[in-house]
């Protein structure tokens, strides 16, 4: 039990800081310890037996410890909500937060491991080290590029789940509701113009999930416009986006220009939309203003324009809320002891999480609640099926 009343902080009456008192976390035994019997087998001499035996054989931690259970949740407070660079000692309540919704809706321990460093090489050495106490990492609120080579880095020396869940969560859930607002309007992946207005974390991984879900023709705008090979200011990973996006259609040109006559717009970037814009899109538009705490598009004006409207706020319908999956994904993932997540595991975890919608399938319901009891055991499922499929579970 934290020791600190409520009543004796600098914030005390404030409910979120009350609830806040000690911090959200504390660490729980799953054994009991009331006499020398049970110290001895949980402690030594007993605890003895079971290290030799992991060390005659590694993988038997996946049945005596609780590491095959337990993700790192990882940041170095670069990227922190819609803060931005706040340090890592600030980003300590997110990342507990995080490490709770992991254990409410997944059944995964997590732990939050807060870096004092942004040095990319820094962060994988750390990690790398870090990695044999758990079985899985989620890379957390670490600022573009970095993010995409401190992940890629990762995935090739572990050989454990390594999941950016900036990047990935937001598309798998895009995905989901997409899924649906295509049905619902009578579009199909391959005839969609998508808009995708941010080329950061988010962004990129959006693109990337919804070309693997069949939607060829996306353009993704950065605060330059439209990412093109013409333009000769790209990092690698926007030049390498733009072949596989605007290229193929020649899109080029402002976000009003890409908007004219547009299906979707996906707002991962912040600022505003102006209505001008917003207007020239296609009948039965679908407009998703995912920017926290305010859409690029406020869906009172996207409502006048667009037929389906999905925000990142839980005050709205068609909440895009990354806690859909992330925890299922995980769960999955361990429960075949998984090397990897991979984009077939992904696509799995949107495919599940659109399914649940069913016939109650409306404009303001496209996406399940964050509540809906059946979400994780769904994401669970499908993640653990794909990962066999892809080769890499290992039970």
């Amino acid at each position: 039990m934290h020791s600190e009343p409520a009543t004796h902080h600098p914030h005390a009456g404030d409910p979120v800081f009350d609830l806040h008192v000690g911090g959200k976390m504390e660490t729980v035994s799953t054994v009991a310890l009331h006499g020398a019997d049970e110290l001895s087998l949980a402690y030594t001499p007993g605890v003895a037996r079971v290290c030799e035996a992991i060390a005659e054989d590694p993988s038997m931690t996946r049945h005596y410890t609780w590491v095959p259970n337990t993700v790192a949740v990882v940041t170095d407070g670069t990227a922190v909500l819609g803060l931005g660079d706040i340090g890592p000692a600030a980003a300590m309540p997110v990342m507990e937060g995080k490490a709770v919704l992991f254990k409410q809706f997944g059944g995964v321990d997590a732990v939050p491991i807060c870096l004092d460093t942004t040095d990319t090489e820094e962060i994988i050495e750390t990690v790398v080290r870090l990695a044999p106490s758990f079985g899985g990492i989620n890379l957390e609120d670490i600022s573009a590029p970095r993010c995409f080579e401190i992940e890629d880095r990762l995935k090739e020396r572990l050989d454990i789940p390594v999941f950016h869940d900036d990047q990935h969560g937001t598309a798998v859930v895009a995905l989901a509701a997409l899924t649906n607002a295509l049905k619902l309007t009578g579009r199909t992946p391959a005839t969609t113009r998508v808009v995708v207005s941010g080329a950061g974390a988010a962004g990129v991984a959006v693109a990337r999930i919804l070309l693997g879900a069949g939607i060829k023709d996306i353009a993704v705008i950065d605060r330059q416009g439209v990412l093109n090979s013409e333009r000769t200011d790209l990092t690698p990973v926007k030049a390498q986006l733009a072949r596989e996006t605007a290229d193929n259609f020649g899109r080029k040109g402002s976000l009003a220009d890409a908007m004219d006559g547009a299906d979707v717009y996906i707002g991962v970037s912040g600022g505003s939309v102006p209505e001008e814009i917003v207007a020239t899109m296609a009948d039965d538009a679908i407009i998703f203003g995912l920017a926290n705490p305010t859409p690029e598009v406020h869906p009172d004006l996207a409502h006048k324009y667009a037929r389906v409207v999905a925000t990142g706020r839980s005050d709205f319908p068609n909440q895009i809320n990354n806690v859909l999956c992330f925890p299922g994904i995980f769960r999955g993932a361990f429960d075949v002891h998984a090397t990897a997540i991979t984009e077939g595991m992904k696509l799995a975890a949107a495919e599940a999480l659109a399914g649940l919608v069913g016939d109650e399938l409306s404009e303001d319901n496209v996406i399940p609640s964050p509540f809906d009891p059946r979400v994780p055991g769904a994401v669970r499922t499908a993640v653990a099926e794909a990962a066999r499929r892809d080769g890499v579970a290992r039970i």
